[in-house]
């Protein structure tokens, strides 16, 4: 009987493994600005390589720092891939859809590791509840109940997540490389990737082809 893996982090395959990601209570961070469950979106005069084009959303912002999932840059790797090198058995009948999702790019920080934003329901070992629609999962156990069929309904998979030290996010927004606003699950569990990016601007009430023009003659 195979041994369970429930409690151990997503570390991929060939890959360091580091020490646990530390979650805490989501709270205010010093300067008072709390950004959790908002969307960070890369302003379009942003060339960054990595951050260039993206939209992040914000688990967890306080004195420590803040900890965001690029959310529109898949990799090439799929889901049924990553079950297959974690060495998980698929149960029969589990939807295509599942199966053939993208794990995306979450950002430069342990990108050996896999992260999971999901809808709550089900309990894992290394979890945050960022709202009452989205939490933020760290252990493989969750991946072991999607594999079974009994993992939650809405769910995106990382590799690595995007870090800022204290005080360092405000001051890329202060230097308007950031736009930012309150997140919508539906943008980030629902849409096509390639929707995201368009649909975060639009919940500012802003029209992304007027952004991108304004941005061209600054």
């Amino acid at each position: 009987m195979k041994k369970s893996k429930v409690g151990k982090p997503l570390t991929m395959p060939g890959m360091h493994q580091e020490e646990s990601l530390s979650l805490g209570a989501v709270g205010a961070s010093a300067s008072q600005l709390n950004l959790a469950n908002h969307f960070l979106i890369a302003m379009p005069s942003m060339n960054d390589p990595i951050f260039g084009g993206a939209v992040v959303y914000i688990c967890e912002h306080n004195d420590k720092g803040v900890l965001g999932v690029v959310i529109n840059k898949p990799t090439d790797m799929t889901m049924d891939v990553l079950f297959d090198r974690i060495d998980l058995k698929v149960a029969e009948g589990l939807r295509p859809s599942v199966e053939d999702a993208p794990i995306m790019f979450g950002g430069p920080v342990q990108d050996d590791r896999g992260f999971v934003l999901h809808s709550p329901g089900g309990r894992y070992s290394s979890s945050l509840s960022v709202t009452d629609d989205v939490a933020f999962t760290t252990s493989i156990d969750v991946l072991e109940a999607v594999a079974n069929g009994s993992g939650p309904r809405r769910m995106l998979v990382s590799i690595g997540y995007a870090g800022w030290s204290p005080g360092q996010l405000e001051e890329e927004i202060a230097r308007n490389g950031w736009l930012t606003v309150g997140a919508d699950a539906r943008v980030l569990f629902d849409l096509p990737i390639e929707e995201r990016y368009n649909a975060a601007i639009k919940l500012l009430g802003i029209d992304p082809l007027m952004l991108a023009t304004e941005a061209g003659h600054a």
